[in-house]
């Protein structure tokens, strides 16, 4: 793996390659930033694997970090390095799928365990058909296929179709047509069923406990979420947990 690292401190910078170095030898750290506006340079120059991120950094913090790679579609793994072990910022990193939450200090074992996952991430061929929402409508208009993309990045986020249509230049009537001609289902029916399948996925993988799920995919109502669950699976969270283990 090609990793880079940013963090705005040097001494932690330097500790953080050691440790990396420490744990295994069969990466390479191909760079390092001391802010997220270089760091976001550096990673569309060395187009690294992964990227260490500390939380708090000057120009681009952390979040805004992962945020704008995600908005250039940048196919990177991150690991959210922070000095307080802080809920709101948790959440917002796992809602951009990044591949773990560290806080300082930073010991060997830490490094070594997220080594070890982001390995076997690496190993791990998804299915493209599955997972890329543009690949199950080939045919959609291509309005239509942009805001696919736009979903797949933002589903955590709150979505409307109103905004979604003043982002593509259309109006919200047309927009919709669209959506239903191609799709074969509203707006609101499509997105509360994606980001079900979103919580399936995180539920299956079991990195984040089932009461942190709702919040990484988009809802704020665990009475909302569960309802929507069992409409979408059929089962609670509880039962689909149980029933794959």
């Amino acid at each position: 793996m090609r990793i880079l690292i940013a963090e705005d401190e040097k001494r932690a910078s330097r500790g953080l390659r050691n440790l990396i170095m420490m744990v295994s030898d069969k990466h390479e750290i191909v760079g390092e930033a001391a802010d997220g506006k270089e760091a976001f340079e550096l990673m569309k120059i060395l187009e690294p694997d992964v990227v260490f991120t500390d939380i708090k950094m000057p120009y681009m913090d952390g979040i805004s970090l992962i945020r704008a790679a995600r908005a250039q579609d940048m196919k990177i793994k991150f690991v959210i390095i922070s000095a307080y072990e802080e809920f709101e910022l948790a959440r917002q990193a796992i809602s951009l799928g990044v591949t773990d939450y560290l806080v300082k200090p930073l010991v060997p074992e830490d490094i070594e365990d997220v080594i070890h996952r982001l390995e076997e991430c690496s190993s791990v061929t998804w299915d493209k058909e599955n997972r890329d929402l543009k690949s199950r409508y080939p045919n959609a208009h291509p309005l239509i296929l942009k805001a696919m993309h736009i979903i797949e990045c933002s589903y955590a986020s709150k979505i409307s179709q109103k905004d979604l249509a003043a982002d593509l230049g259309v109006s919200a009537e047309y927009f919709s047509y669209l959506f239903s001609r191609d799709v074969g289902e509203n707006f609101s029916r499509f997105l509360r069923r994606y980001r079900i399948e979103k919580a399936q996925e995180l539920l299956l993988e079991g990195e984040i406990s089932k009461d942190e799920v709702l919040y990484s995919v988009g809802f704020s109502d665990p009475k909302y979420f569960n309802k929507c669950f069992k409409e979408e699976t059929g089962v609670n969270v509880t039962e689909f947990i149980k029933a794959r283990r």
